[in-house]
């Protein structure tokens, strides 16, 4: 892979792994089994039986916890531990070529960008949690799964456009952050 593909590759999973880091290492092992795409050398690993077997019994068991409000803050805090630290480790592997300094910065660039969206969608989830119904939280779950799979999947073979649309994604995450505090800002001081 040339450096612009690794580039997106570390940001494109780096997004996606703070979402749904199940999703995301389940999706290149498939792409690379089949034959979709060649994933770096050290990521190879991924596309054993086992390593996507348990990668979609954990996806499997995070799409119900997800559907379930209030739980779904328990397992998102629990993750907040797993997400980033995971998309670091991914990205420092996929440029196992590269000298260490640019290791390093691959892995903190995706572990910061996992950060970014995962803090999103834990605060998106925890203020949807307070309507009585559940079918915005199963639709958010459900656009939060296809897009991790989504952009997984565009990052392997759209390198350029990726890295506009995870820029886009980390905006508008800081948008919605700031919005979110300032609304349960508002919620406390009224109260």
């Amino acid at each position: 892979m040339n450096p612009i593909q690794l580039f997106a590759l570390t940001l494109g999973t780096g997004f996606s792994s703070g979402l749904n880091l199940y999703a995301t290492v389940a999706t290149l092992g498939l792409l690379q089994r089949y034959g979709v795409v060649h994933l770096p050398q050290p990521l190879a690993v991924l596309s054993h039986p086992l390593v996507i077997g348990i990668a979609i019994a954990l996806y499997l068991i995070e799409f119900f916890a997800d559907k379930i409000p209030f739980f779904d803050t328990i397992w998102d805090a629990v993750h907040t531990f797993i997400r980033p630290p995971a998309a670091a480790v991914l990205a420092y592997a996929a440029v196992g070529g590269a000298p260490p300094e640019w290791r390093w910065m691959a892995a903190l660039l995706a572990g910061g960008v996992a950060l970014t969206s995962h803090g999103t969608k834990a605060a998106t989830r925890a203020a949807i949690n307070t309507s009585p119904e559940p079918l915005s939280n199963w639709a958010l779950s459900f656009g939060e799964d296809l897009l991790a799979v989504w952009l997984t999947w565009f990052a392997t073979k759209h390198p350029v456009a990726t890295v506009v649309i995870v820029v886009a994604l980390v905006v508008l995450c800081v948008y919605l952050l700031a919005r979110l505090f300032r609304f349960v800002r508002r919620i406390f001081a009224s109260a």
